[in-house]
């Protein structure tokens, strides 16, 4: 990630910083959340001898919140805990960054300003929870909440990952075995065919051997579209419009899009209400709650909702005229505006959508697996059966 410097006036005279953004247009919305109007910002010089090392893991992030928040319920000064985390955790970038915050905080920056000039590691959900916490004076509640929250994220990641690793698994083993034997096999049985004469070979066998030489003497379309296929996906998905369109197109997807709406119900209850429950207000809850949804229609219906809240509507029922998420979703979030316990309601929420999340998971597991092997079966006992039909009738004919 690109680093910036930047200066700014103060009563005292002008100061200088760094901080990290994606972009020229990053680094200035992050100053704005700030509150600072630079005079002067630009990229700084790349760092030619390794840069700051791999970014840390959700793993490493929530060792650090743990440990944080335990050393802030002992009492410890957040100078103390930063330096204590600076020398002794297992990704540099995070340790530098711990250092960076501490010299920041020593020299008059809140915690919450001085996280923000990490966005790779800090997002706006961290930073905004840390002031949250600063203000009502509650850093350690805050820091076990963001624990919780982060790994019951990671946990959730993860279902998802392991749901698509044996299908891909089995599809790239299937492939493997077809293209070997397209390759390397049938070109044989090919040659050793071509010997007896003028025999017509089975429909069956044409095709496979048709195949065969199709893939023998254009290889490289076959190596070359899988990629070129990627990077069009890629390149769409890193527009506006092609985001949206495929988002939308993942959600109507039969079996798939059921899973994407129930992980997006998920992941909506669990960082709305852990935004709520450490006081961010409702709208600032919203904007990050859509910025980190993952999903542009849920962002957009996100979005929308915030005019609607700023009116003084409830959250509920623009939750119903979009008729994005289950009604008995809505109907949970209404008791919980109605009862004044919406962060409670939507951790409940999140629970029972995850659990929802792992039930469908192991349904399309075993609803898969089955079918990759019949799959798996047909087309590698297609190809053996077209190339020993012409021995059959070869036997017979004898």
């Amino acid at each position: 990630m690109p680093e910036f410097s930047y200066k700014f006036q103060t009563k005292f005279g002008i100061k200088k910083g760094d901080l990290d953004a994606d972009s020229l247009e990053h680094a200035t919305a992050i100053l704005k959340k700030m509150r600072i109007t630079p005079i002067g910002l630009k990229e700084k010089p790349k760092d030619l001898f390794g840069g700051q090392g791999p970014a840390p893991t959700l793993k490493n992030i929530v060792v650090f919140v743990r440990q944080f928040s335990v050393m802030i319920d002992a009492g410890l000064p957040l100078v103390k805990c930063l330096e204590i985390l600076g020398t002794g955790g297992e990704n540099k970038m995070l340790m530098r960054a711990c250092t960076d915050v501490k010299s920041r905080l020593e020299q008059g920056e809140t915690f919450a300003e001085a996280l923000r000039r990490h966005p790779k590691i800090f997002d706006d959900l961290f930073c905004n929870m840390v002031e949250a916490g600063e203000v009502g004076g509650i850093l350690d509640t805050i820091f076990m909440r963001l624990a919780e929250y982060i790994e019951k994220a990671a946990a959730l990641q993860s279902k998802i990952k392991s749901a698509m690793v044996y299908p891909a698994s089995i599809m790239v083993i299937a492939g493997t075995v077809v293209t070997f034997l397209l390759v390397f096999i049938i070109p044989q049985f090919a040659e050793m065919f071509g010997e007896m004469g003028g025999r017509e070979l089975p429909k069956v066998t044409q095709s496979v051997v048709f195949l065969s030489n199709f893939m023998v003497q254009q290889w490289y379309l076959f190596l070359f579209a899988p990629i070129a296929f990627f990077f069009a996906i890629k390149k769409i998905y890193a527009t506006e419009k092609g985001q949206l369109a495929l988002d939308r197109l993942i959600l109507k997807a039969p079996v798939i899009g059921m899973l994407v709406q129930k992980v997006s119900v998920a992941k909506f209850c669990r960082t709305m209400g852990t935004l709520i429950a450490s006081g961010v207000p409702i709208i600032e809850g919203l904007e990050i709650t859509a910025r980190t949804s993952g999903n542009k229609v849920l962002e957009g219906a996100l979005l929308e909702l915030i005019d609607d809240i700023k009116q003084g509507k409830g959250l509920s029922d623009p939750l119903r005229a979009q008729g994005l998420f289950p009604m008995m979703v809505i109907s949970m979030i209404a008791v919980g505006e109605e009862t004044g316990a919406l962060d409670t309601m939507m951790a409940k929420i999140a629970d029972f959508y995850e659990a929802e999340v792992d039930d469908a998971v192991d349904a399309l597991t075993s609803m898969m697996e089955p079918l990759l092997m019949v799959f798996l079966g047909i087309t590698i006992g297609y190809v053996v059966i077209a190339m020993y039909m012409p021995i059959f009738q070869m036997g017979s004919g004898v």
